[in-house]
């Protein structure tokens, strides 16, 4: 399976089931991005902060990571209140707002059904997110968001999951000299539940925001 750089073409082939939902969505939605979305922000970023996959009515319909669904409503303004973004957020991807010191990206590029990738999915997706992390010469600190994404950043940098396990709120110093941070998803299924309270949000995002400035 060829992959080039780090973003997928628009009409990329590796899934069939993600093909097919995504020639549902652009039938269903002409208007929307439908499309592998694309990381947002600098490659000298200090910091990647690695998601799930894109939200139907988020990321898939806005073209950019965590925008127009609920995730969005916690990560941006927590991004802002850290000095991790500067504006405000719009839920719109010509809202103004940038990032600062950060890059955003998603473990699967394109939308999957029911928010649910599969193994076969992650697997054909994670040689972007190694081209993603060695195009990121100034990289310290990577936060995943969930544990597919943990799981996909320890196989992307040739790691035993045994070794690095996901915790909220665990820096996990590696080898190579990279940290690995661990928060649970800011979804609106985590937060409605009470697993992620703003608070345990904030928290990791204040030793995140300190670390890649370190």
């Amino acid at each position: 399976m060829a992959h080039c750089g780090t973003e997928p073409g628009r009409d990329c082939p590796h899934c069939p089931r993600l093909v097919a939902f995504r020639e549902s969505n652009r039938k269903t939605w002409p208007d929307w991005h439908n499309a592998p979305v694309a990381s947002f922000g600098s490659s000298d970023a200090n910091i990647l902060i690695v998601g799930l996959a894109p939200g139907l009515r988020g990321a898939n319909r806005t073209s950019r990571p965590f925008t127009g669904d609920y995730a969005g409503q916690l990560l941006y303004p927590t991004l802002l209140k850290f000095g991790l973004a500067k504006g405000a957020y719009g839920e719109d991807p010509d809202d103004g707002l940038t990032l600062a010191g950060c890059r955003i990206t998603n473990a699967v590029r394109c939308v999957p059904p029911q928010n649910k990738p599969v193994g076969a999915e992650i697997n054909a997706c994670r040689p972007y997110l190694v081209a993603e992390i060695e195009a990121m010469k100034q990289l310290r600190v990577i936060l995943a968001l969930g544990t597919v994404a943990h799981a996909s950043v320890i196989r992307a940098l040739g790691l035993k999951q045994k070794d690095w396990r996901f915790g909220h709120g665990v820096f996990h110093e590696l080898p190579s000299g990279l940290v690995l941070a661990d928060s649970y998803h800011c979804s609106r299924y985590n937060t409605n539940t009470g697993r992620l309270t703003e608070a345990m949000f904030h928290d990791v995002f204040e030793e995140l925001a300190n670390r890649g400035r370190a």
